[in-house]
């Protein structure tokens, strides 16, 4: 198929899609929770424009901010001060940063951190195997990293790490427990894989997966921390593929009444009300959003695994 004619078979696509997400966030999905502004940051990064840049846009959000050039610099800062939060570049001289994160691991009490990257997937899943919250690719856009910084603070207070299973920058797989605060780490480490995508592609490809991950820590894992959902991500030149299976027994689709899945056609929020009924956080548009980006989308029989293709030439 001829590039253009797939670039605008992706527009009516997301546009479909979007008007499900715009229900999605409007039932009260995504970001948006307050946190505590008290919290204090450490920037970590050797590009001294960057860093008091970074800095002075926390200390208007009202995030006290400090910076460190280099991470032997970082670490003494951090043992002989309280850092909820660490933005850390992956090159600081010195120490670098990502055995800089490892060392901070060993700590009673690790801040949590951000890595800062203008590298490849494979320095990412780095940082996620030692354990970093999320990463940003730079150039960094201001607005992202503050709701990132929001997002990571709001974490709950024992947030159990995400296991990475394969790093290959074609392959990249995820032990992902099941807990809503994993589920949304996840995304930061699945993105790498598809960086050079249209963004509008790339956009909906990360809504998509972040409502099937959702789906499969809560039906599949009921929310068990112990248990865990494995998240693969393999890409070639011509597709992208992710495989999600859970360790639930799986479902029957055409009984999910609290699913957008089965809403009639003009009533996209239909079943709102019946998840409420149902104790169930808002959502369940998981399901139908793949349906509309994917252009393969498989279950296995029990519905307990599903793979998700989408072809890029």
């Amino acid at each position: 198929m001829h590039f253009a004619r797939r670039k605008r078979r992706i527009s009516q696509r997301s546009a479909v899609y979007d008007t499900v997400y715009i229900y999605a966030r409007g039932w009260g999905i995504g970001p948006g929770r307050r946190c505590d502004l008290a919290s204090k940051i450490l920037v970590v990064d050797d590009d001294r424009a960057l860093r008091d840049l970074v800095c002075e846009a926390l200390d208007r959000e009202g995030f006290p901010a400090e910076g460190a050039s280099d991470g032997v610099e970082a670490l003494d800062r951090i043992r002989s001060g309280q850092f909820d939060l660490v933005l850390l570049d992956s090159r600081v001289p010195k120490l670098d940063g990502l055995a800089m994160l490892e060392r901070l691991q060993t700590l009673a009490h690790p801040p949590r951190t951000i890595v800062m990257t203008a590298n490849g997937t494979e320095e990412v899943l780095r940082a996620g195997t030692a354990q970093a919250c999320r990463y940003l690719t730079k150039p960094i856009a201001m607005h992202v990293l503050l709701e990132l910084v929001r997002e990571v603070l709001e974490l709950g207070a024992e947030s159990p790490p995400i296991q990475v299973v394969s790093r290959r920058p074609d392959w990249v797989e995820l032990l992902v427990p099941c807990t809503v605060e994993a589920a949304e780490r996840s995304e930061s480490f699945l993105a790498a894989a598809r960086s050079d995508l249209p963004p509008d592609l790339s956009e909906a490809l990360s809504k998509a997966i972040h409502e099937l991950i959702l789906n499969a820590v809560e039906w599949g894992g009921k929310l068990d921390p112990n248990r865990h959902v494995r998240v693969a991500c393999v890409r070639t030149p011509r597709m992208i593929l992710y495989r999600i299976a859970d360790p639930g027994a799986g479902f029957d689709a055409a009984a999910l009444a609290h699913a957008a899945l089965n809403n009639p056609p003009d009533q996209p929020a239909w079943h709102h009300p019946i998840r409420a009924g149902m104790g169930l956080r808002p959502g369940g548009f998981g399901i139908l959003m793949a349906q509309a980006l994917a252009d393969e989308l498989v279950y296995n029989e029990a519905h307990n695994e599903v793979i998700l293709i989408k072809y890029l030439q």
